[in-house]
């Protein structure tokens, strides 16, 4: 083939050579902008080869975006271009780092005098080498974080002084909130946050420039991790919502939400699952769940390995689960009564149906908030016998201490949700973003570098597919429940909230409570979960479990993970509680079925409707049901 002068208009029949020319110009491009910052990785010139495989990788990235605009063309999902609306995290952010004392010379200064030191230390560490750092003697720099726990970070001075750097300066900007004056200690607490969600956004991990790991990798794959990464990202684009785990790993019912059972009964609001008995013999009094309903049921109901529900069936307790329906403009105007109702509802239905006097039942997070509403009204109404006891799962009563969740709860986020509701309703996603950022580092940036800019697969992890899988909300409930128990901490003030017209104080409930909480738990803090035992008349037994909200819960004995802390004594602060306590290695659910068998009743024959979908009995269809899997 022959050559052209510059500016000559090529023939009519050499186009395929002007489209190779500017793939191999758009490849070299994207090789030259990576190839400097890692000089070890190329130090001899590219083959022609090396050329051709860039060239196809910023080919693909270029067809991509195109098609993806041209697809879109203004139909992004309401949800991420919410989210991802530069102008009001900008706005967000200035209001709050205003208050910051920035601008003062002496804060100014010190910062420049600290970034000094910091720069002097970290080239003095690097002092006489005049190659790359070999791994296994890379110098110890003066900050250490996991985001950068990798060597590569610190191989090259240019990457120790970044991250150094960055790590210095939400050092100091989170050290400002102390020196501000007048603000009230919930702002210096949201301030705190906001600090944290920025500073992490502007990790250097996050952007592939500034990250020794990515600019490897895509040296070595000459591209293919960036249009890997481009894939999920214009994947997450187009559902609104960032992905944690292969969407086509799991079937709901197959290898997931599988445990064997029957919905034998079905509301507007919620279905009613009983589980089959595995079991000759159960205890009398059975068991109902009562999951949040801001997220799917199968939290207790993974994989056959961890499933909550499972272990329970096994231990001889006949167990039903209410599986809530996601919200829909039909379910507007539900309310704060509607979920309390629903739960004395089910547990009048499951005595009806097995005719016993009292059921069992745990409530996990919000639906544990809702239980302790139930057993009041139930005290208050004279029918608190129909409980004979009732365990809870990470789950808050007194909001006074409800952790970083009270970040987004003041009149201007209200507002700003208020906005997003549609029909009467919150996309779930809204709030699967929300809980995200309370652990943005893991839950987002986590996901932003290995999958986007690494281009890694996504792990089959269920736990990871069950954090994903959201719920819509009812707004009126939502509102109401932010305000009158997040803000206004009304639940436990006697009388001051109502249910179906009836007054509720905590104070009259009697019934037997087994309380778990998790010690490193961020969305239902220990300490906050603890406040339960000090609104009870009657007995109560206290756990803390290793870990946080999900895994402290979700830890089956066979794992062998994590431990729990019992304190037989009269601990009057979760303090005292954890200077007492005995530690013990592994899951507290043995601890937790003895306390049941304790409060349980006779053993009986599995036999009759304590078989769902037996002779003569009807139901509705197979576990784990219709509502688990709208959307």
């Amino acid at each position: 083939m022959g050559t052209r002068k510059t500016g000559e208009t090529p023939p009519a029949n050499d186009d395929a050579a002007v489209i190779e020319d500017l793939m191999r110009q758009q490849g070299a491009a994207l090789q030259a902008l990576f190839t400097p910052f890692m000089p070890t990785v190329h130090s001899t010139p590219p083959e022609p080869a090396d050329l051709q495989h860039w060239a196809m990788s910023a080919a693909k990235l270029q067809k991509m975006w195109l098609d993806f605009g041209a697809e879109q063309a203004g139909r992004i999902e309401p949800v991420m271009a919410q989210w991802a609306d530069p102008a009001k995290w900008n706005t967000w952010a200035g209001e709050w780092f205003a208050q910051l004392p920035l601008a003062r010379p002496e804060a100014q200064q010190k910062l420049w005098d600290d970034s000094v030191a910091l720069w002097t230390t970290v080239m003095r560490s690097y002092a006489g080498a005049s190659t790359p750092t070999a791994p296994d003697k890379v110098p110890d720099l003066p900050r250490h974080d996991r985001r950068f726990a990798d060597p590569r970070w610190r191989e090259q001075p240019v990457f120790a002084l970044i991250h150094q750097t960055y790590l210095l300066l939400s050092e100091r900007l989170t050290a400002m909130v102390d020196d501000v004056t007048g603000l009230a200690p919930d702002k210096a607490e949201q301030l705190r946050f906001v600090i944290k969600v920025v500073t992490e956004a502007l990790s250097p991990a996050n952007f592939p420039m500034t990250n020794p790991l990515v600019i490897e990798r895509t040296l070595a794959t000459r591209g293919e991790n960036l249009v890997r990464g481009v894939e999920h990202l214009l994947t997450d684009l187009r559902q609104g919502q960032l992905t944690h785990a292969r969407q086509d790993a799991f079937v709901l019912g197959e290898n997931i939400a599988a445990t064997p059972g029957k919905v034998v009964h079905e509301t507007p609001l919620f279905q009613l699952i009983q589980y089959s008995p595995t079991t000759q013999t159960v205890i009398e009094t059975p068991l109902v769940i009562f999951p949040p309903w801001i997220n799917r049921f199968y939290i207790l109901d993974l994989n056959p390995a961890n499933s909550f529900i499972r272990w329970a069936v096994a231990q001889g307790l006949s167990v039903f689960v209410v599986s809530w329906r996601s919200a829909d403009a039909t379910m507007a105007d539900l309310a704060w009564d509607d979920y309390v109702l629903a739960q004395i509802e089910a547990i009048e239905l499951v005595r009806a149906r097995l005719k016993v006097p009292a059921v069992h039942t745990i409530g996990y997070c919000v639906a544990g908030t809702t239980l302790a509403a139930t057993l009041a009204l139930l005290a208050r109404r004279g029918q608190a016998a129909t409980v004979a006891s009732a365990t809870f799962f990470t789950a808050q009563v007194d909001f006074e201490k409800a952790g970083d969740l009270k970040n987004f709860i003041d009149d201007s986020q209200l507002r700003m949700l208020e906005s997003l509701a549609t029909d009467g309703y919150l996309d779930g996603r809204y709030m699967a973003a929300t809980f995200n950022l309370l652990r943005s580092s893991d839950l987002v940036w986590n996901y932003v570098v290995n999958n986007y800019l690494l281009g890694d697969d996504y792990p089959a992890f269920d736990l990871l597919y069950w954090n994903g899988d959201t719920t819509n909300l009812p707004f009126a409930w939502l509102r109401a429940y932010l305000v009158d128990l997040y803000r206004d901490n009304r639940l436990v003030v006697p009388d001051a909230l109502t249910i179906d017209g009836t007054p509720i104080d905590l104070r009259r409930i009697a019934t037997p409570c087994y309380i778990q909480a998790g010690r490193q738990d961020h969305i239902a803090p220990a300490e906050s979960v603890w406040k339960l035992t000090r609104h009870l008349s009657g007995p109560w037994k206290f756990v803390l479990a290793g870990s946080g909200h999900i895994a402290g819960v979700v830890n089956p004995p066979q794992s062998g993970k994590y431990q729990y802390w019992l304190n037989p004594a009269d601990p009057q602060t979760l303090d005292q509680f954890i200077a007492g306590a005995h530690e013990t290695k592994g899951s507290w659910w043995p601890d937790w079925i003895e306390w049941i068998r304790a409060h349980g009743g006779a053993q009986i024959a599995a036999k009759g409707r304590r078989v769902p979908g037996g002779r003569g009995d009807r139901t509705i269809e197979n576990a784990p049901g219709r509502y688990v899997k709208q959307r």
